[in-house]
C-alpha cells in the first residue's frame, strides 16, 4: 500500500534537511580569510597542528593560512618541503604556544642519542614559510642542547614571534636559507642562535638568560652574509659581563650587530675565537653604532671590526637577501 502523499512529500522534506545538515558539519570550519583553523577543543578544522600542516596541498604556489587559535599544543613539528607557502597566524603570542621536550642526549628507541638537529621541536623544510604571534618552545630546560625550530627553507619570516629555550634554542641551519625576524624575543644560554644561514634580525629582543654566547655562526666559506642584527636590544638576567656577542662554529662565520642597543650582560672583549687564534683570521665579526654599558668598542678584541656608514649599504635587506623582499605582501 503507498503511503499518502503528504506523508512522502514530509518523508523527502526530512531526508532533505538531514543531507543539508551532514553538508553543513563536514565544510571547513573557517573564514575567508584563513585556509584552516586549528583549536585543540574541537572548534576548528584540526585539533593539532601537524594535522593542518599534512592537509597543505603538495608544492601549493599560493599561499595557505593557517590560524591557531590560544592554547598549548605539545608536538614535535615537520613542515616538509613538499609544504611550500605556509602561514601561521597564533592568536596571542603569548598564548599560542607550540612546545615539545626532547634534547640532544636522549635515546631513540634504538638507544641512540638524537642529537642537536634531533632535539627541535619543529623542522622547517618547506620554503616561504611565515609565522606570526605563536610562541616557539623547547620545554626541555637546562639540559644540555635543546632545539626550539630548526630551519632549513628559504624565504622564511617570523613577526612578533617568541623562542624560547635554553642551549641552542634557534637553529637556522640551511646554508642557502634567507631568513627575516621582525620584533622578536629570542632567549637562551649558550650559542643560542647558530648555523649556517644567512639571517636578519630586525628590532628583535635577544635575553641572555645566563652566561654563555649570543651567537655561533657557521657561515660557509663562499656565502656573504651571516647573521646580521639590526636595531637589536641584547639584554638579560646573566651576570654583568659575562655574554659573549659570538664565537665562531665554523672558520668563516660572519655576524654584525647595527644600531643595536647592548646591556651590562656583554662582556668588554665582546668576541671569542673557541680556542682557535686561526679563527681570528677567518671570522668576520663586526658592529657598527652600538649603545649601552655593552658596548665598548675601544675594548673589542682588535680581530673584530668597527664598521662606518660607508660600510651600511652593504648591509641593507637589498644586498643581504638578494631577490627577496620579506616586506612585500605584508601589512
Amino acid at each position: 500500500m503507498k503511503a499518502p502523499l503528504f506523508f512522502r512529500f514530509f518523508l523527502v522534506l526530512g531526508l532533505l534537511a538531514i543531507a543539508a545538515c551532514k553538508a553543513h558539519i563536514s565544510q571547513p570550519k573557517t573564514n575567508s580569510e584563513y585556509d584552516f583553523i586549528v583549536a585543540s577543543d574541537g572548534s576548528g578544522n584540526f585539533r593539532t597542528v601537524q594535522e593542518a600542516i599534512d592537509a597543505v596541498p603538495p608544492l601549493r604556489k599560493n599561499r595557505t593560512r593557517i590560524f591557531i587559535k590560544k592554547g598549548v599544543y605539545k608536538e614535535k613539528l615537520t613542515l616538509p618541503a613538499s609544504a611550500t607557502n605556509v602561514s601561521f597566524i597564533g592568536e596571542s603570542v603569548e598564548q599560542t604556544i607550540l612546545t615539545f621536550d626532547d634534547f640532544a642526549s636522549r635515546k631513540n628507541r634504538f638507544g641512540e642519542e638524537i642529537g642537536t638537529s634531533g632535539s627541535s621541536s619543529f623542522f622547517i623544510f618547506g620554503e616561504g614559510f611565515e609565522a606570526k604571534n605563536i610562541t616557539f618552545e623547547n620545554s626541555a630546560g637546562p639540559v644540555g642542547q635543546a632545539v626550539a625550530v630548526r630551519i632549513d627553507g628559504d624565504r622564511t619570516r617570523f613577526e612578533n614571534c617568541r623562542f624560547l629555550g635554553f642551549q641552542d634554542t634557534l637553529y637556522p641551519h640551511g646554508n642557502k636559507s634567507r631568513q627575516y625576524y621582525k620584533n622578536c624575543y629570542i632567549e637562551g644560554t649558550v650559542d643560542f642562535i647558530f648555523g649556517w644561514s644567512t639571517v636578519v634580525f630586525d628590532s628583535c629582543t635577544i635575553f641572555c638568560k645566563s652566561q654563555g654566547y649570543v651567537t655561533a655562526a657557521s657561515t660557509d666559506k663562499d656565502t656573504p652574509y651571516g647573521f646580521i642584527f639590526r636595531n637589536c636590544l641584547i639584554t638579560g638576567s646573566a651576570g654583568q659581563h659575562s655574554v659573549y656577542l659570538g664565537r665562531p662554529w665554523r672558520p668563516y662565520a660572519r655576524v654584525v650587530y647595527i644600531n643595536c642597543e647592548l646591556s651590562e650582560v656583554i662582556r668588554p672583549e665582546g668576541w671569542d675565537n673557541w680556542g682557535n687564534p686561526e679563527n681570528e683570521k677567518t671570522a668576520w665579526f663586526g658592529e657598527y653604532n652600538s649603545s649601552g654599558p655593552g658596548s665598548q668598542p675601544d675594548k673589542r678584541v682588535q680581530w673584530s671590526h668597527q664598521l662606518t656608514p660607508a660600510d651600511l649599504e652593504r648591509f641593507s635587506l637589498a644586498a643581504v637577501l638578494g631577490d627577496w623582499d620579506p616586506m612585500e605582501g605584508q601589512d
